[in-house]
Formats: C-alpha cells, sequence, structure tokens
C-alpha cells in the first residue's frame, strides 16, 4: 500500500475516508479527522436511505439469500463500516432485529418457502444458515456480543458444524427445506457465514469450528475444479471483484479468512490472494469486475472504472496479511 492509493482514497465518500483512517491508517476513533468522517458519513444520504429502510425490519419477505437489495447483508454493511448501538437510528434497529428470537436462538426474518420445495407456502418467521450468522455477526460488530441473546444465540449456532464444515441447516417452520445438494456436504456460504460471526467472538477464533470452517473453504478453493457443493462455485464468477462483500466471492471469503493468522500462512490463501493482486493497475487502484445493481447509486457500481469502495475492502486484507 502507497502513499499515492492512501491519498486517493482519502479523497472519496466520507464512509471510504472514515474507514480508511481506522482501517488502514490505525487512527483512532478519538482523532478529529476520524471523528468528522464518521459524523460526514453517517449524514450521507445514501447511508440515511440505508438507515431509513432497516428501521423498517424486517421488510420484504426474503425469497433470495443472494439478494443483495435483502435487508439482512444492508445491516451487515453498515456494521462493517463501523456503525453501532452507540448511534440512535442503529440502536433502534438492533431492537427490532432482537425481538424475533427462535427457540433455538438465532434471530429470526420472515419468509415463505413454496410447498414444493419442502415450506409451507406461507409467510413465517424463521431462519436458515444462510442467514442467522448473518445477523448475529452484525449484532456482535455493533457492540451487542455480550447480550444474553446474542450469546444463546451464538452457542447454538457454533454447535451446528460438522467435521466438514457447516451444513445446510433451518429452523423448525421451514420443514424439510435445504438447498440443491447432498445432505452430507457441508454449505460453502453458510461455512463462510459461521466463519465471520467465529471471527468476532474472542472464544471461538482458536476453537474447533473456526479451524474446520477455514480448512474446509480452502480446500473448496483448492479442488475447485471437481467440487461444487451445494452449486457454489469458485470458478470465473467466483474470481471477480464485487463490492460490497456479501456473497460468495473471493474477496468476500478472502477478508473473513484473513482474519486467522494460520490461514493467512497457508499457500492456499496465498494463492487466492495472488489471484486479486494481480488485478490491480500501476497505481494499486482496482475496478469493479461484477457489480450489485442494487447498489448503482455506489462507487463500486461501475466496471471498468476504478473503485475506491473496492479499493479500500482489498486494501484492508493486503493490510490484514501483512
Amino acid at each position: 500500500m502507497n502513499n499515492k492509493t492512501i491519498e486517493w482514497l482519502l479523497q472519496g465518500e466520507a464512509w471510504i475516508q472514515y474507514r480508511t483512517r481506522v482501517d488502514l491508517l490505525g487512527q483512532s476513533e478519538a482523532n478529529p479527522q476520524v471523528r468528522a468522517a464518521r459524523k460526514a458519513a453517517l449524514a450521507d444520504p445514501k447511508i440515511q436511505s440505508l438507515l431509513a429502510e432497516l428501521n423498517d425490519w424486517p421488510g420484504a419477505v426474503l425469497n433470495s439469500h443472494k439478494s443483495a437489495s435483502q435487508p439482512f447483508h444492508k445491516l451487515a454493511f453498515i456494521a462493517d463500516m463501523g456503525l453501532n448501538v452507540s448511534d440512535a437510528p442503529v440502536k433502534a434497529i438492533a431492537k427490532k432485529v432482537m425481538e424475533h428470537q427462535s427457540a433455538q436462538g438465532p434471530f429470526q426474518l420472515t419468509m415463505n418457502i413454496p410447498a414444493h420445495f419442502g415450506g409451507s407456502g406461507k409467510d413465517e418467521w424463521a431462519w436458515a444458515l444462510c442467514d442467522a450468522p448473518v445477523l448475529v455477526s452484525a449484532l456482535v460488530k455493533m457492540g451487542l456480543g455480550e447480550d444474553k441473546r446474542v450469546q444463546t444465540a451464538i452457542q447454538y449456532l457454533d454447535g451446528l458444524v460438522r467435521d466438514n464444515g457447516f451444513p445446510c441447516a433451518v429452523s423448525p417452520e421451514l420443514g424439510k427445506f435445504r438447498g440443491p445438494g447432498r445432505k452430507e456436504d457441508p454449505c460453502p456460504f453458510a461455512t463462510l457465514a459461521m466463519l465471520k460471526l467465529i471471527s468476532r467472538v474472542p472464544e471461538l477464533r482458536e476453537g474447533k469450528s473456526a479451524k474446520i470452517s477455514v480448512e474446509t473453504l480452502l480446500t473448496l478453493w483448492d479442488k475447485s475444479k471437481e467440487r461444487h457443493p451445494y452449486m457454489f462455485f469458485m470458478g470465473t464468477d467466483f474470481r471477480k471483484l464485487k463490492a460490497p462483500l456479501f456473497w460468495y466471492d473471493i474477496l468476500h471469503a478472502l477478508d473473513i479468512l484473513s482474519q486467522f493468522k494460520w490461514a493467512r500462512k497457508d499457500k492456499r490463501f496465498k494463492e487466492m490472494l495472488s489471484v486479486v493482486q494481480f488485478k490491480a493497475d500501476d497505481d494499486g487502484r482496482y475496478t469493479p469486475e461484477s457489480i450489485w445493481t442494487a447498489w448503482k447509486d455506489w462507487d463500486f457500481s461501475q466496471k471498468k472504472v476504478p473503485s475506491r469502495g473496492l479499493t479500500f475492502f482489498v486494501q484492508r486484507i493486503l493490510k490484514e496479511t501483512g
């Protein structure tokens, strides 16, 4: 990371300035420039729009976990941005998220799984392992990690780990529903989402579920031509640079794997990282190769144009790896 890249990032939108100062430059939240950038980020119309939408939690009935317009992905984004329960709008949103906790522990969303897919065909509160850890991870990041309700959810979700990763698991309300794959296979996205949660829980970071999940994801990379459990591939689309970091793609995987020291030393991780590094331009900037159309107003929504937001995410990974 060079000074020229940093200077360019600091000319970007307020949220990019804020996270660049904290995550890349290591400046304190008490720093006047950090505080000014954070205040400007909170006032940004796009972020205000996200907060207004999330205040209507849970929003529309969930019909696709991959959709970047889903509120639970937007909740994860504002948490990653550094907004937390000390911010009044975020505190109100978190309260609404936690009002619907299942008997098992995970927090619920409204879903409708058709009967021919194993569901009831009705709108109901439920959870799946491709959304529950995303919600809990966001709540932890927002400062609620010690809340008993969050702790209950963490313990239950972590207990679902198997020897080959995390399965496609759903709450009882969803009946026999599961994704298109063999029951004994791990779900790659559920494993990735759980690993993100695990990375934010100190007592789990060196535990069994962390070791298994890291190995599962790195093995899937190593065997990417042969193994595609639940139709999650690590091919051409997986390797395209895309932001925000929501789904099963190379940047999201690297961002999460980079939180574990032993993963960063693994040759398979280094291979993944080299794929991304090769895509930098001469100034250390990165250009989106795929976009989420639901985020068309953000700077990472234009192909063929270097993106400060995307570049920040890559530089954050590179800094974490040293």
